[in-house]
This record gives C-alpha cells, sequence and structure tokens, in this order.
C-alpha cells in the first residue's frame, strides 16, 4: 500500500511501480475516450516522463466535441470519431471500433473515461486486453453519476479503480485501487476533482503494471 503525498491523505493499494517496464518494443495502446480525455493525457505524460514503455498507436472518441481528441491532436496522437448514434446497434458500434484497433496493431485497450457498455464483440477481439478506471471503490457505486451516488450514500471514504473490463457494467477482476475521503463540505465537482487526481496517478501504473502476466493471473485469481 502506498500513502500519497497529496494534501488530502490517499491510499493507494497494491503499490505504485516506480519505474517502466522492461522489454523490447513499447506496447502499443489503443485508448477510448467520451469526454474531457484527462485520463488520456496523464497515460501521455507517463510515457514521456519514462514511467510507461508505451505507445498510443490511436484514439477512438464517440461524441464529436469531446475535448481528448484537441489534447490527442496535441500529443500528436490520431484521433477517430466513431460516434455510436451512427450505428443501429452497439454489435455494429463495436464492430467498426474493433476494425480500428486492428488496423492500429493495438496490443491493450484503455477504456479512459469511456462511456458507453460493450458488447462480446469488443470483448472477444481483445480478451483479457482491455481495462478500465471507474470513479469508485469497486464494487460500490457502479454506473454513471458514482460520484453523486457516494455523497448520497453519505460513505467518508470513496475514490477510484482500475479494473478489466468484463460483460456486466463495472465488473472485472480488480487491479488498483485509489482511496480517497469525502469531507464534510464536498460537492460532486470537488470530490470529483480529487478522485481524479487518483486516476491520473494509478491508471498508467495499473497499465505498467499489467505487462506482469502474474499482475493479470492474480487479479483473476483472487476475483470472487
Amino acid at each position: 500500500m502506498t500513502l500519497c503525498p497529496d494534501s488530502t491523505v490517499s491510499l493507494i493499494s497494491p503499490s505504485i511501480v516506480n519505474h517502466a517496464f522492461c522489454s523490447d518494443a513499447p506496447l502499443k495502446l489503443g485508448i477510448m475516450a467520451s469526454g474531457n480525455g484527462s485520463n488520456f493525457e496523464a497515460i501521455a505524460q507517463a510515457i514521456k516522463d519514462g514511467q510507461l514503455f508505451a505507445e498510443i498507436q490511436v484514439l477512438i472518441y464517440n461524441n464529436p466535441d469531446a475535448y481528448a481528441a484537441v489534447r490527442a491532436n496535441n500529443w500528436g496522437v490520431p484521433s477517430i470519431l466513431v460516434n455510436h448514434r451512427d450505428y443501429k446497434n452497439r454489435e455494429e458500434f463495436d464492430k467498426q471500433i474493433v476494425q480500428i484497433l486492428q488496423q492500429h496493431n493495438i496490443e491493450w485497450v484503455i477504456m479512459a473515461g469511456w462511456m458507453r457498455l460493450v458488447t462480446p464483440v469488443l470483448l472477444d477481439a481483445f480478451p483479457n486486453k482491455i481495462i478500465n478506471i471507474h470513479p469508485s471503490l469497486l464494487p460500490s457505486f457502479k454506473g454513471t453519476h458514482a460520484v453523486e451516488q457516494a455523497l448520497s450514500a453519505g460513505v467518508k471514504i470513496t475514490g477510484c479503480t482500475v479494473h478489466l473490463l468484463s460483460l456486466e457494467m463495472d465488473s472485472g477482476p480488480i487491479l488498483m485501487q485509489a482511496a480517497v475521503p469525502v469531507l464534510p463540505d464536498d460537492t460532486p465537482e470537488t470530490l470529483h476533482a480529487r478522485i481524479q487526481i487518483q486516476e491520473h496517478r494509478i491508471l498508467p501504473m495499473a497499465i505498467c503494471a499489467l505487462l506482469s502476466s502474474e499482475a493479470i493471473a492474480l487479479a483473476v485469481q483472487t476475483q470472487p
């Protein structure tokens, strides 16, 4: 476990890896985002800083106004709009996504604020190779508005979770979590901002940890 040196102490488990994964070639990542794209930027920055030995091959976004596309352009990463409104069903939508990811020779798919449910079409194309980040300590507060759910429930601690994706929403083996205290005067905006600080910390490091097959095996074995 790692205590983070923030003004509000947070707890991360398992401990953050402090070095990049050693490999002959960088890991080829495909990132999917629906909105602001701050987690995309955190991954790009971790790569630049040498904390993660990887390359972002492509960003896929589903909302035309997603700021994630602007961030990708700033980092020189190709971005492709796949608007879910243009497809008759989720399967056709995922089929197009799979085609793009395969064209870019993606090894791992990172859902960094992707707000669409997936189908077996995507999961079967990248078995145990898709990870997601969610703004709660799963299995608590699945789905949308997780921060608001935590405030409504009156919990004193919430946080964020990186997990392997499964067909059930916000499920799958947990890889890394960061706990964030809920302060008495928190609003959804203030709490979400502090959770995002931890998202930006644990997502790149969870990707790094995933490069060890032992990490994947441990997560699967400990899943209830």
